[in-house]
């Protein structure tokens, strides 16, 4: 058996027992990738180091430290409120301020995990309190958050488009996050067409607010809570206490202070210095995040714990190991070996459908470190443009995030009260299994045919 068989298959057992045991797949590949690396290719560690990627782990852990210091404080808080209040209760528009609030999240750093660990619970409150379809509320959260989560400066963004640049590929930053934008929009919209989203425009209640435990529990370690399945249920008022808390929830979730001005401020300056001046967005994520920290340390101080660290892992690991790969040329092998099909439009169809398949029941960001490096000699012969390739891979591998085996799904799945669970997992299985299905061949037909040849 040669050594690029060889790093294939321990690929493909570092994806497998992630999936199954449970253990990170980050720590997994960084085994693997000093396993094979000594024992199969006799490479040193300075070879197997040489694939670390420096430059994400410090975007990943820039990012996710500033949006872990807004969540401390209370601005996710203050910006689902004034969400709310934008369409000024309007049922029918619930979802969609859903939808915008998880896409705007993502696209401003958050992970697409946080984003709707902390959004999920409040929609799927709106969802049983006004009897809109669960489904429904929870697609739309997690499409919301994909649509968003290919900006330049989000984290799936950042990360695609390292990797892009790290194997000297053209890219197209604003074709990337727009492929992924307008791709989870239209299903978005088929999905509130088809459960039941036009029914509610004849409602004839409007929200008052936003539920109470589910607007308390978008602070700080929401997520966490969110992910147990707790802080998803809408409380009943019972008596003069009840409403106190409830009345000083909603004031100070509606307040803004100087932490939250300042901190409303650095976000706005991420964007601004990212896009308008070309800034490293990890290094400016992380001195904006210092600064805040400065002024008020009590609250950021848990902010470090609240840092992405298993993604950070996860990203570092699988690259660090298609590093490996690349020394030892399994990268150059593989990609011979999908050219070697003999027709560029298969080829290309087929990496949609694992990158799907796979990402329906492992990591999303993994699958995109794996699947775009091995594409590469593939997409280097030029019949396939690299532009849209990228965008249907990164597209395949995210949209999918509705399975209740992926983390979103399974937030989704635990924030939603009032409902049979297992009713529920059915309905989020099978649709995962449509979008799984279906969604790879349609990105495909969209951006990858039209530009062969």
């Amino acid at each position: 058996m040669s050594a690029e068989l060889i790093s294939i298959l321990v690929l493909v057992v570092v994806f497998v027992i992630a999936t199954t045991r449970s253990i990170n797949m980050g720590a997994l590949a960084f085994a693997a990738a000093f396993g094979v690396g000594e024992l199969v290719a006799d490479l040193d560690a300075d070879k197997i180091f040489a694939g670390f990627p420096g430059d994400l782990f410090v975007v990943l852990v820039g990012v996710t430290y500033l949006f872990a210091i807004a969540r401390a404080n209370g601005t996710t808080d203050w910006l689902v409120h004034a969400s709310i209040r934008l369409v000024r209760g309007r049922v029918v528009l619930i979802p969609w301020v859903m939808f915008v609030l998880t896409g705007a999240l993502t696209a401003i750093g958050a992970v697409s995990p946080a984003a709707v660990a902390i959004v999920a619970p409040i929609a799927l409150s709106f969802a049983a309190r006004y009897s809109i379809s669960p489904l429904l509320m929870g697609a739309m959260v997690v499409h919301g958050a994909q649509g968003g989560g290919f900006s330049p400066i989000s984290i799936y963004g950042s990360i695609v488009n390292g990797i892009v640049e790290r194997e000297k590929l053209p890219g197209n930053e604003i074709a990337l996050f727009l492929a992924s934008l307008v791709v989870n929009l239209v299903i978005a919209a088929v999905v509130f067409v088809l459960f039941g989203g036009l029914k509610l425009r004849g409602a004839a209640e409007r929200v008052k607010d936003v539920p109470e435990k589910a607007t308390a529990g978008t602070g700080a370690g929401a997520g966490s809570r969110a992910g147990a399945g707790s802080g998803n249920g809408v409380v009943e008022k019972s008596g003069e206490a009840g409403d106190k808390t409830s009345d000083e929830a909603g004031e100070d979730a509606s307040r803004l202070d100087p932490a939250r001005i300042a901190t409303l401020a650095a976000l706005v300056a991420l964007v601004v210095a990212v896009l308008a001046f070309d800034l490293d967005a990890g290094l400016t994520s992380i001195t904006l995040a210092v600064l805040l920290s400065a002024f008020w340390p009590q609250v950021s101080r848990a902010a470090v714990n609240q840092i992405a660290w298993p993604t950070v892992l996860l990203i570092c690991g699988v690259l660090t190991y298609i590093g490996v790969l690349d020394e030892m040329g399994t990268i150059d092998w593989a990609g011979e070996g999908v050219s070697d099909i003999g027709i560029p439009l298969l080829s290309a169809v087929l990496l949609c459908y694992i990158g799907a398949l796979v990402s329906a029941f492992a990591s999303s960001v993994g699958i995109m470190g794996a699947l775009i490096p091995l594409a590469v000699p593939f997409l280097a012969q030029g019949e396939i443009g690299a532009v849209g390739m990228v965008a249907a891979l990164a597209v395949s591998a995210t949209v999918v995030d509705v399975s209740p085996f992926s983390t979103n799904g399974a937030l989704v799945l635990a924030a939603a009260p009032d409902v049979d669970r297992e009713r529920f997992f059915r309905q989020l299985m099978m649709y995962g299994g449509i979008v799984v299905a279906v969604v790879p061949a349609v990105v495909w037909l969209a951006l990858v045919v039209p530009d062969w040849g």
